[in-house]
């Protein structure tokens, strides 16, 4: 089975363009658009755009987490 190419899963989870991408993390545009299309990252930006995918993780969680303390906080006050 063949793993998922890092930057289109980037871009998909992200909810951003290739180019939205480029801009995000200073990498330029045909860079972007070639590890897209080989799926041959270098080793520290598969680090780096697997932390970026974390980061968007913990802050949807992050924001799950506050949006329940809202309603507990709502509920608790009644």
């Amino acid at each position: 089975m063949e793993e998922e190419n890092l930057v289109k899963k980037t871009c998909r989870e992200l909810g951003i363009t290739q180019k939205e991408l480029a801009e995000k993390t200073s990498i330029s545009l045909p860079t972007i658009n070639r590890w897209s299309s080989t799926n041959k990252i270098p080793k520290q930006n598969v680090m780096f755009l697997n932390l970026l995918l974390e980061n968007n993780q913990l802050q949807n969680q992050l924001s799950e987490f506050q949006n329940f303390f809202h309603k507990f906080n709502k509920l608790s006050s009644i």
